[in-house]
């Protein structure tokens, strides 16, 4: 079948749907795996063409050349991730566990091509001479250093060496996301009408919704969807119901048998302080934070452990008061993890006389699309239209045009918003295509996967707050990759060093309380009324309400990770280290980690966040200073400071460093201080 594959009319890398997106519906999964060796095969022909050119090297006959190759290779990679991540299958998932290692041998032939790495470095060490815009030098020396990185000075046996290890974790990412996806999708606790003592209208029409869908209607189904589990542990009156709910939740991957992920991330870890050896690397923190802002794993635990102490403090002052509320009604257990959130949302109720159920009804998921929208409009003079009968990867993805200011089309949007058993959990921003001028030019296709839960037929679907935040940062993501205005495509979009990726998506946030937007989207589900301003001030007063314990929860993942990658040698068994590595810490017992090891996907299913889950923080403290840029102008949506936003933070990719276009948009780096007095720590 491969020998008669024709890439330039396959739907898998020559997309003929309406927008320029694949046809969907031509689309067989059997053919995912020949399309990848065909694609592999043609690319790495493109590469020995390169490599092998007996002319001089220059920036379009290699530099360009590399970063135009491999096209049928992108489209048929970004159409396979997406249906791995959003809508898996058993056919998907084994093509996964045969192709991770097939890419990652691929992508290691050629960064340790000599011939090719020849070229790049003598454009390289010839760069004062070629006369390059400030892109183009940026893109040289960027790809000059991957490649060194990547194991180009290496000798043979050594690149050998490491060529296996990246094959060896690439099957292990694949094993670690599917493994928890495996053990998310198979719980379930189903519950009868006499079992949902304390829980909301919301809930239990989502609850009813998920056991309907998997054949028990009239039941009521908790599931390990955020969107379920976070509130049933919030509201359930039944402490017993809780702990099952939390201790499924906190096992997923470490349940013994074919889904246990313990010896994937012992292994995982292994291989990648060898690798970080190789590479003459004393960790794997210290190659991964090289290429970031924060340089070394010592500035990451400058960042994080200040947070640590002040958040541990708020959080010991906090379960006082959830030991007080506990203790009158009756109970004298200590507050244990899966009690936290159920306290807290009483000592919530009692101290601001707010709470979620009051507020989830001004919070329509439609009207939260709008506001996203609204809010990018205003800032940036982009729109969006919906395109209706248009088949993506799942009947419920919409399909949105995005059009600039005058007129003319910017790209494509694309959104899947609800939880079910195909899709991994989470929420993310990807992209089919990014933006970029180079060659033939290409628009970018952008889109968000979500996990809310489905709402009854015919009714709304309500979001928390949290939910609704969540929404303003993938979209800021999304925006991120949209507004793209580059020349080259390894620089487009988010092609940016992991701890900055996370300012335009955290900014973004911010723009979901401010008052106009609140005011024209913040509209009740029943009545249509807007959100009424006592309500409002409410909500703002309780704004950094549980602050330690949100706090201690993302930094105690942040420090595991760091702690993990900065060792030389793998600890032999991980989940002790992380056992102890708390202990050493002092986590409150009540809270439980974000991310336990694992299911940290982010860390293990691939190599994204390793050594880089810090970077949320890092980022926020960027976040917290930007919008201050907006609030000193008393303007939400001052036009020059957009202008200056749209400028040098999403449009420009990562043509520059980050500190440099921070401070262009700026004018200065910021402090950590308002970060903690935005998280209600300082």
């Amino acid at each position: 079948m491969t020998q008669t594959l024709d890439l330039t009319t396959h739907p898998l890398t020559h997309w003929s749907g309406a927008l320029d997106l694949p046809d969907f519906a031509a689309i067989d999964h059997a053919d995912f795996e020949p399309v990848f060796d065909a694609a592999l095969a043609a690319h790495a022909a493109e590469i020995a063409a390169i490599a092998t050119n007996n002319d001089a090297p220059t920036i379009e006959n290699t530099l360009a050349a590399l970063e135009l190759s491999g096209d049928a290779l992108d489209r048929v990679s970004a159409v396979f991730w997406l249906f791995a991540g959003a809508h898996t299958n058993e056919r998907i998932q084994a093509a996964e566990r045969a192709i991770s290692p097939k890419m990652a041998r691929h992508f290691s032939a050629i960064s340790m091509n000599p011939q090719l790495f020849a070229r790049i470095d003598n454009l390289f060490n010839h760069r004062d001479d070629l006369d390059l815009d400030e892109e183009t030098r940026r893109v040289l020396e960027r790809t000059w250093r991957r490649y060194v990185r990547s194991g180009a000075k290496l000798p043979d046996e050594d690149k050998a060496a490491l060529a296996k290890i990246n094959e060896e974790l690439a099957a292990l990412g694949a094993s670690f996301g599917q493994n928890v996806l495996a053990d998310e999708s198979s719980w379930v606790m189903m519950l009868d009408a006499g079992e949902l003592d304390g829980l909301p209208e919301f809930l239990k029409a989502a609850m009813a919704e998920a056991a309907s869908s998997r054949g028990e209607p009239g039941r009521y189904a908790v599931t390990l969807s955020r969107s379920i589990y976070e509130p049933f542990t919030t509201f359930s009156e039944r402490r017993d119901l809780r702990e099952k709910a939390f201790t499924a939740f906190t096992m997923r991957g470490q349940n013994g048998g074919a889904t246990d992920n313990s010896e994937v991330v012992r292994r995982t870890l292994e291989l990648r302080a060898e690798k970080a050896r190789l590479l003459g690397y004393e960790s794997y923190a210290a190659l991964k934070l090289e290429e970031t802002m924060a340089k070394t794993p010592a500035a990451v635990q400058a960042l994080l452990e200040p947070v640590w102490i002040k958040a541990r403090e708020k959080a010991a002052q906090d379960q006082e008061s959830l030991q007080a509320v506990a203790a009158g009604e009756g109970h004298n257990h200590p507050i244990a993890a899966w009690d936290w959130r159920h306290y807290a949302e009483k000592v919530r109720v009692e101290r601001f006389a707010f709470d979620e159920a009051e507020l989830k009804p001004y919070l329509q998921l439609e009207n939260v699309i709008a506001a996203c929208f609204d809010v990018a409009t205003r800032l940036f003079g982009v729109t969006f239209k919906e395109e209706k009968g248009i088949a993506a990867w799942h009947p419920e993805v919409r399909v949105f045009s995005v059009i600039n200011a005058d007129g003319s089309p910017r790209g494509t949007f694309l959104a899947d918003y609800f939880n079910r058993p195909s899709k991994r959990s989470g929420a993310w921003m990807s992209g089919l295509q990014s933006g970029y001028r180079l060659g033939a030019g290409s628009k970018p296709i952008i889109y968000n996967i979500m996990n809310f839960a489905r709402p009854p037929q015919g009714q709304p679907a309500l979001l928390s707050l949290d939910e609704a935040r969540t929404l303003f940062h993938e979209f800021g993501h999304a925006l991120h990759g949209l507004l793209s205005d580059v020349t080259w495509p390894s620089v487009s979009g988010t092609s940016v060093s992991r701890d900055f990726v996370e300012l335009p998506s955290q900014l973004y946030e911010h723009w979901l309380t401010v008052p106009q937007i609140l005011q024209k989207h913040a509209r009740h589900a029943k009545t249509g009324e807007p959100m009424p301003p006592a309500l409002i001030e409410k909500m703002d007063a309780a704004k950094t309400f549980n602050a330690g314990f949100a706090t201690v929860e993302f930094t105690s993942s942040a420090l595991i990770d760091m702690a993990y990658h900065s060792l030389s040698k793998a600890p032999d068994d991980p989940l002790a280290f992380e056992a102890e590595t708390l202990k050493a810490l002092q986590k409150p017992e009540g809270i439980a980690m974000r991310h336990r090891t694992p299911h940290f996907q982010h860390v293990f299913a691939g190599d994204g966040y390793s050594a880089g889950y810090y970077s949320y923080m890092w980022s926020e403290v960027l976040d917290a200073d930007a919008f201050a840029a907006f609030e000193e102008t008393g303007d939400p949506f001052d036009p020059e400071t957009a202008k200056k936003l749209r400028d040098f933070i999403y449009a420009a990719g990562g043509t520059q460093e980050p500190e440099t276009l921070y401070t262009a948009f700026r004018g200065r780096m910021p402090s950590a201080d308002a970060m903690m007095a935005k998280r209600g720590i300082a």
